[in-house]
């Protein structure tokens, strides 16, 4: 399949802006995005007149313009990516016996967007359109472990993002580093009874072609049912409907 160079490059610089926290310069684009800087003002002037990108001449940076607000909205109304999971997440549950959700990731916030209940168990606190601190939720550290630092730095800049729910969990970058560290090595995330007393969470990320966290898929459990054994196990599906649903965006696989 062949690809136009101009618009990925569009792109590029519309995905690029998506991840940051505020508006950039435009060096700064062309730096990370790869692109000559002639070719990133040409862009991204063509990008103000079409509404995709508006520019803060005061401050001499880009952020996303109203248009693209537009393509969200268009993109939350037609839900096609929640579509895309809800069967996979029900098969999830029918493996495991446990319920399933699916969350993404809001600044320093989890949004639940799917929630596949087992049959026999009571509801949770995940239920859709739920906010919870990232830190705090298996999905959430699941999707953190794969920003790259200075992304993670920019949500956390000090110690007041730290938000406790059962006064447990990471309360420092340090600590979160650490946590995020274990979670990349081990290929999920784990919470034990930090959001819901009594309970726990096995979580592993959705990733686009550029390794970038889409969601967070995750298992939800009573801690006194399930042995050690038993959550290696519910670990490996979690991971395997990431991973499936990894390929169905066209994304790569966690590890």
């Amino acid at each position: 399949m062949s690809i136009v160079p101009a618009a990925a490059q569009v792109l590029a610089v519309l995905r690029h802006l998506a991840r940051q926290v505020g508006p950039v310069q435009a060096a700064a684009i062309s730096r990370d995005v790869g692109l000559p800087r002639s070719t990133t003002y040409h862009l991204l002037d063509t990008l103000v007149r079409e509404g995709f990108v508006v520019h803060l001449a005061e401050e001499r940076r880009y952020g996303l313009g109203v248009s693209a607000f537009e393509l969200g909205s268009g993109y939350s109304r037609q839900a096609p990516f929640q579509r895309m999971a809800r069967v996979p997440l029900a098969a999830l549950v029918d493996r495991t016996g446990h319920s399933a959700h699916l969350a993404v990731l809001h600044g320093r916030e989890v949004i639940y967007v799917i929630e596949e209940r087992a049959p026999g168990r009571a509801p949770l606190v995940t239920e859709v359109g739920v906010r919870l601190p990232a830190h705090l939720t298996a999905s959430g550290r699941a999707m953190l472990a794969r920003l790259a630092q200075a992304q993670v730095r920019a949500l956390f800049p000090d110690p007041s993002a730290f938000v406790m729910r059962n006064e447990a969990g990471p309360r420092s970058l340090s600590a979160l580093r650490a946590l995020l560290v274990e979670v990349r090595r081990r290929g999920y995330a784990t919470e034990e009874g930090e959001v819901t007393r009594g309970f726990s969470s096995v979580a592993a990320p959705v990733l686009d072609h550029s390794a970038h966290p889409i969601a967070g898929v995750a298992v939800t459990f009573p801690a006194d049912e399930v042995d050690a054994e038993q959550r290696g196990r519910i670990a490996e599906q979690v991971a395997r409907t990431a991973g499936e649903l990894s390929r169905r965006v066209g994304g790569v696989p966690p590890l």
